[in-house]
């Protein structure tokens, strides 16, 4: 076995390939015309490349025939690849690589569209984000979901998409690095969004861990790739993935959303700091304090 063996999908998706081709060519289009560093073309092609090893490799099978691999696999789908992809911040990129003719006749219009204004203001109301990002991690682990999910290969790619559109939603508001406005949220509100994201998923974790009985049978019924591997143990290994590396990833955000803050305040680009800032002053000013000045010493 060689590594191509492991890249070669366990199921071919062709939604997959167009839905990972089509950023990755914009990217490539966009990247010099937008001048974006290296750094973050690193850090968008690891999220990418995390993405794609989660929804598109032979490590499928044991993402759907273990649970603490299903974990690990919507670490990736959900905190790890969209993370890396929101921190490289490739919107001027992948704008830059749309031709201009179909922006201006088709992107422009279609973001105008009130539909699509409203239903970005809804998913990206901090409440409603966290609430999200939270919810579909809890929605998805309900047991009788789960066994219907595990079973039903549609419903499994629902689920596995929700939470890559939804880690990409989420973590698209928290980095965004930019003063608001333009971005939606200012960066105070950005540090306590993912701080609130932290304890539901600690919570859910040691649920997980220290639940005495097997919640998620459907993998003992289909048959474990890791025979050797008791049920129960396996179920407290996911929940440890969810519990400790869901949380410090979500922590990590935090800190990266705090340097933000910090950054754009030492700039004088925080709006309440911008209203605080003394005036410069005028030409007229300095002429009258000199005249002031001339003044008293005669």
């Amino acid at each position: 076995m060689n590594l191509l063996y492991w890249l070669d999908p366990w199921e071919f998706s062709p939604t997959v390939v167009l839905a990972l081709l089509l950023p990755a060519i914009l990217f490539v289009r966009g990247a010099s015309k937008a001048k974006v560093s290296v750094a973050r073309r690193v850090s968008f092609w690891f999220g990418l490349v995390a993405l794609y090893v989660a929804l598109h490799t032979r490590l499928d099978y044991f993402f759907e025939h273990e649970f603490f691999m299903h974990r690990a696999q919507h670490l990736v789908l959900h905190h790890l690849g969209p993370f890396f992809i929101a921190l490289s911040y490739p919107g001027a990129a992948l704008r830059a690589g749309i031709p201009f003719r179909w922006r201006q006749r088709f992107v422009r219009p279609a973001l105008a569209l009130p539909f699509v204004r409203k239903l970005l203001d809804v998913v990206m109301h901090p409440i409603v984000a966290v609430t999200l990002f939270v919810g579909l991690i809890y929605f998805w682990l309900m047991s009788p979901v789960h066994f219907v999910a595990m079973l039903d290969w549609r419903l499994y790619r629902v689920m596995n998409w929700s939470m890559v559109v939804d880690g990409l939603l989420f973590w698209w508001l928290v980095l965004d690095p930019r003063p608001a406005p333009p971005a939606r949220l200012s960066p105070g509100k950005r540090v306590l969004v993912v701080i609130a994201a932290i304890p539901p998923q600690i919570i859910l974790g040691a649920f997980i861990f220290f639940s005495p009985r097997e919640l998620y049978p459907i993998y003992s019924i289909c048959g474990r790739a890791f025979t050797w591997l008791s049920p129960m143990r396996d179920q407290q290994i996911g929940g440890l993935l969810l519990w400790i590396p869901g949380s410090m990833m979500s922590v990590i955000g935090a800190l990266v959303a705090l340097r933000h803050w910090m950054r754009l305040s030492a700039r004088g680009r925080v709006r309440g700091e911008r209203r605080a800032m003394p005036a410069s002053p005028t030409q007229a000013d300095v002429a009258n304090t000199a005249s002031s000045t001339v003044g008293s010493h005669r």
